[in-house]
């Protein structure tokens, strides 16, 4: 909209594109749309793009779906959610299909981020790894002897 402002008082496309620090090519489009349409041709259209092709209850519905987690609907092997099992989720509860990067655009819109999952053994044993941590740990942290200023070389003894 400043653009059209500049080309109403009579600035030059060029003189434009370096007052607003766009490209000539960019300052020349504006103009002839500005002298074909009038400043209502400069108005944004908002984000480019494919629109999402799902409405708002199923976006409420695909995030209550992914809260409940990967194993309610049959993946059991871990608790994590991929691309392709979201993009299958997305498939079966609306008969909708996405590429997995058209999911992952999805996701980061919902909030959804992508993340390494921590290894973790099933057996694992929590009080076991506390007790280690404030008994055994300690122990091996120790330093070993008393230190001494020294010197590297082989045949000068450090100065005490």
């Amino acid at each position: 909209m400043e653009a059209a402002g500049l080309f109403a008082a009579g600035m030059s496309p060029p003189q434009v594109a370096r007052k607003l620090r766009v490209s000539r090519k960019s300052a020349y489009v504006w103009h002839q749309a500005w002298r074909t349409a009038g400043a209502e041709a400069l108005v944004s259209k908002g984000p480019g793009g494919q629109q999402c092709r799902l409405n708002v209850a199923q976006v409420e519905r695909l995030e209550a779906a992914l809260d409940a987690g990967p194993a309610v609907w049959g993946w059991s092997e871990d608790q994590r959610w991929t691309l392709a099992r979201v993009t299958v989720l997305v498939g079966r509860l609306f008969h909708v299909s996405y590429t997995p990067r058209g999911i992952s655009y999805l996701l980061h819109r919902l909030g959804w981020s992508p993340q390494v999952p921590q290894r973790r053994a099933i057996e694992r044993d929590e009080e076991a790894i506390a007790t280690w941590v404030k008994e055994t740990w300690p122990l091996a942290e120790q330093r070993r002897g008393t230190r001494t200023r020294g010197s590297a070389s082989p045949t000068k003894q450090g100065n005490r």
